[in-house]
């Protein structure tokens, strides 16, 4: 199975960071958040992934053509125009670049990959976005239901803490940062049956989460696998110095390669 990544967004709400560089590509860890994307997906044995680019895709696909210097210790011989890789240490994949416009929405860039999915199922994930989601439980379930789309729905990180108090206002407790208010929204960390392209019907301008997904839930071909772990999108700088920070703690939630 094929990963589709999206990646093509401005970001605007991440502006500090992204006049520089497209959002997938800004960096937790010493590390593209798409590479964390990836490992994730790899650690499951997904290692085929299509990314579909827009703002500022040149970058992504420098840093992919470059991999090796970026991972690999390199013995340069000028004077003969020749580069030895002394030791290879990157990871079985295979990287389709595609370019989808700068100014396609989310359900356009996607169609742009339907002749390279094939007649196959397929995941589906934002550039921005990393969770220890059982990707192997994901599937299982998607396969169960036997319908279109399966998409992964979290309950996001309340900003704020909460006090639950008496009437004469005596705290009863305080809970830092609880959960929502119990609703429970899109994660991203789709599973797709190709079918799937046929409610993209609006060309480079469908919005993937409005029409194509409403009309998937209108036919009951749409289905939640709710997940309860952690889960975290880098819409902002805050967001950003977050991640970082779990990162470099004892143990970030999504690193779950080795």
């Amino acid at each position: 199975m094929k990963v589709i990544i999206l990646a093509g967004g401005y970001g605007t709400r991440l502006s500090e960071e992204t006049d520089i560089l497209p959002k997938p590509m800004i960096d937790i860890g010493g590390r593209p958040i798409l590479w964390h994307i990836m490992k994730i997906y790899s650690f499951y044995g997904y290692n085929e992934f299509i990314i579909l680019l827009g703002y500022k895709g040149y970058i992504i696909k420098e840093y992919f053509a470059n991999y090796f210097l970026h991972q690999s210790d390199v013995t340069l011989d000028l004077a003969n125009n020749k580069m030895e890789v002394l030791n290879n240490t990157s990871e079985p994949w295979k990287v389709t670049l595609l370019e989808t416009g700068i100014n396609t929405m989310t359900g356009g860039r996607i169609l742009h990959a339907k002749d390279h999915v094939g007649n196959q199922p397929f995941m589906l994930t934002y550039g921005d976005g990393v969770a220890n989601v059982n990707l192997d439980e994901l599937y299982r379930f998607h396969k169960s239901h036997k319908k279109t789309v399966t998409v992964t729905s979290i309950q996001p990180e309340g900003r704020y803490g909460s006090v639950n108090s008496t009437e004469e206002g005596k705290i009863q407790n305080f809970t830092e940062k609880p959960k929502g208010d119990g609703s429970w929204i899109n994660g991203g960390f789709f599973v797709c049956e190709p079918n799937m392209f046929q409610y993209i019907d609006e060309g480079d301008q469908t919005i993937f989460e409005r029409k194509p997904l409403e009309t998937l839930a209108q036919n009951g071909e749409l289905y939640s696998y709710k997940h309860h772990g952690f889960w975290k999108c880098m819409d902002t700088l805050r967001d950003k110095i977050l991640l970082n920070d779990h990162w470099n703690s004892a143990n970030p939630e999504w690193k779950i390669w080795k």
